[in-house]
């Protein structure tokens, strides 16, 4: 992926298709976009295409400095009535078209399968702490909050159990996912059967900067909260997988 940053959506486009490698990045400053865009060649103006770059230049129009300065009625003739969008506006980076940012998820599933059939047992313990690390991770990377957790067990000889709990309030801290989803699992009577596997959704999400941060006077949790910005820290760095709880590193005993 090649990456374009500028004030405008053309200016952006633009520069990402002047980044040389996968994973590079070039920011044009709102002060300079203009003065960029006119010693580039007109074929790379964001919405140019080879056959109109192609007739500009047999006019002598090689550069979008040059196109820049053309009078619109004179670039209509030039490559056809439809180039109003390039004629004076976007040539100098004015772009009217809002930057919308994209979405998130309205939810987000962590699923976890045994390996074989097993009953209720230390296993069966540890597997949903896994889970709530790798959600936790999740929605912090994405800057959300969870209000609402789904847990599913699906039995290997019958049709799966689910149950919703809502939080508290909303949260997206290990320590506050950990205590729900074990709660609803313990809740569930997952002996009864043999588990083919676990699953764990985030429901009803919010973004973070919507929920307010509750000062705290328990200096455990504190703790957990600083430990846990360390390894998001050492996550996005090294990868996912390289730190998170003893007990999901290891098999269960």
């Amino acid at each position: 992926m090649r990456v374009g940053i500028g004030p405008t959506i053309t200016v952006a486009t633009t520069a990402s298709a002047q980044v040389q490698r996968p994973g590079g990045v070039l920011a044009i400053a709102p002060d300079a976009d203009a003065d960029w865009l006119a010693l580039l060649p007109v074929e790379d103006l964001h919405r140019i295409g080879p056959r109109h770059a192609a007739t500009l230049k047999r006019y002598g129009i090689d550069r979008v400095g040059l196109l820049a300065v053309l009078p619109p009625a004179t670039v209509r003739r030039m490559i056809g009535g439809t180039a109003d969008f390039m004629a004076v506006d976007r040539v100098w980076g004015i772009d009217p078209r809002p930057v919308t940012p994209p979405l998130q998820p309205a939810s987000a599933t962590v699923r976890h399968r045994f390996p074989y059939d097993i009953h209720d047992g230390a296993a069966a313990r540890v597997a949903p702490l896994g889970l709530v690390v790798q959600l936790g991770a999740e929605l912090r990377r994405r800057g959300q909050s969870v209000r609402a957790l789904t847990f599913t067990l699906p039995f290997a000889d019958g049709p799966s159990w689910e149950k919703t709990r809502r939080m508290v309030e909303p949260s997206a801290h290990e320590v506050d996912l950990r205590l729900l989803a074990y709660r609803v699992k313990d809740a569930a009577g997952p002996q009864r059967g043999r588990l083919a596997g676990l699953a764990l959704r985030a429901e009803d999400l919010v973004t973070a900067g919507q929920v307010a941060e509750q000062l705290s006077l328990d200096a455990g949790r504190q703790a957990r909260m600083v430990a846990e910005s360390a390894a998001d820290r050492i996550r996005a760095k090294l990868g996912p997988g390289v730190i998170g709880p003893a007990a999901t590193y290891r098999p269960a005993s």
